[in-house]
């Protein structure tokens, strides 16, 4: 196996472009799909850490009807599960690989679920994607989540006390004052995550699914060359994610200066 690089190499791995043409468009579904489970997720975690849950708010009265100050039964009163379980998720996928979740999720959830063997656009195998938009997804979601809580904390508390003066029930207020200017202030982090999912889809082709990656070890096992296939893959992403940098940049400045205006 050549370790370094030899142009008489490149045409050898030209019969294999249908592959890395595969893979690429494996590689954007794969991110897009990702990115959408991850925003749905996303939502529903910030919502939890930012809800006010507290069933057993009854144990931080007194006989006398008083908030305690102090105490175990303090304590226990302003306990919110639904807060809890969001922020242990989300702090366990961030602070655990990602191959790991990649490998729990396939060898360890989907062995229990029988999927479809079926095939997308005739190449795409179905058991094999699916489970890593699934473990992509989760992932994301723990990112996405203090994106999409840091905005919806941005939005100023006057707009929610006038929207209650207005009539407007709590999901009328998120739904139609808070979410809208909460995503328009985090659109450009969630299209970068968008270019980073695109980078750390690499790793789903150690569970077989057709990616940019995938098409290099097809190539490096039947051609024996390792560093032009790396090249190759190395230009597509870059041809993926630079433009895509750039486009987010661009609407960035245009959203930020009709803010100033």
């Amino acid at each position: 196996m050549d370790s370094f690089i030899q142009l008489s190499n490149f045409p050898k791995i030209a019969p294999y472009a249908k592959l890395f043409e595969q893979g690429m468009l494996v590689t954007v579904l794969l991110s897009l799909f990702t990115v959408m489970i991850g925003f749905v997720l996303a939502l529903v975690l910030a919502l939890m850490r930012l809800s006010n849950f507290r069933p057993l708010r009854f144990l931080g009265l007194d006989r006398d009807g008083h908030q305690r100050e102090g105490g175990v039964l303090a304590v226990i009163s302003r306990f919110n599960p639904l807060s809890f379980l969001a922020t242990a998720y989300v702090e366990i996928l961030r602070s655990t690989p990602v191959i790991v979740q990649i490998f729990i999720i396939y060898y360890g959830v989907f062995t229990l679920v029988e999927l479809p063997s079926f095939q997308l656009f005739g190449f795409i195998k179905f058991d094999r994607f699916f489970p890593g938009v699934v473990a992509l997804g989760m992932n994301s979601g723990a990112y996405l989540c203090e994106i999409m809580r840091s905005g919806i904390q941005s939005i100023d508390g006057g707009q929610t006390e006038a929207a209650r003066s207005l009539g407007l029930s709590q999901v009328q207020n998120l739904r139609y004052i808070i979410l809208p200017q909460a995503l328009k202030n985090i659109l450009p982090a969630i299209a970068n995550e968008f270019v980073v999912i695109i980078k750390e889809s690499a790793i789903t082709y150690t569970i077989g699914v057709q990616d940019i990656m995938s098409a290099v070890n097809a190539v490096k096992g039947a051609t024996f060359i390792i560093i032009e296939p790396l090249l190759v893959a190395t230009a597509i992403y870059f041809c993926l994610c630079f433009p895509t940098s750039k486009l987010i940049a661009y609407f960035e400045r245009r959203m930020s200066r009709g803010d100033k205006r």
